[in-house]
């Protein structure tokens, strides 16, 4: 399921940027926001045999994306499996205890 809709952000943020770059006036656009939210949950039923019955859940989403003008940020540098150890083990470091002695 998030693969899917991974892929639906995917889509709208490259249809979104490819609007920008076909206008004139703008010279290249950035995402500054991408949200989701709830939408409507509906419960069906669906019947199978023998008198036998399942739920089915129908998920809907609402996905917003803010785009402003201005040239796209500057990559980030690529971290490196050591950086994230390191990074991690001072974050354990660092963590705070309750309850202990």
């Amino acid at each position: 399921m998030a693969a899917r809709w991974a892929q639906v952000a995917g889509s709208v943020s490259l249809s979104e940027g490819h609007k920008i770059q076909q206008r004139q006036d703008v010279v290249s656009g950035k995402t500054a926001e991408s949200l989701t939210g709830r939408g409507r949950y509906m419960k069906r039923i669906r019947y199978h045999a023998k008198g036998r019955f399942g739920i089915m859940k129908i998920v809907r989403c609402h996905y917003f994306v803010k785009l402003v003008e201005g040239p796209p940020p500057p990559p980030e540098p690529r971290r490196t499996g050591f950086d994230q150890a390191k990074e991690y083990v001072q974050q354990l470091r660092s963590r705070t205890l309750v309850h202990t002695l």
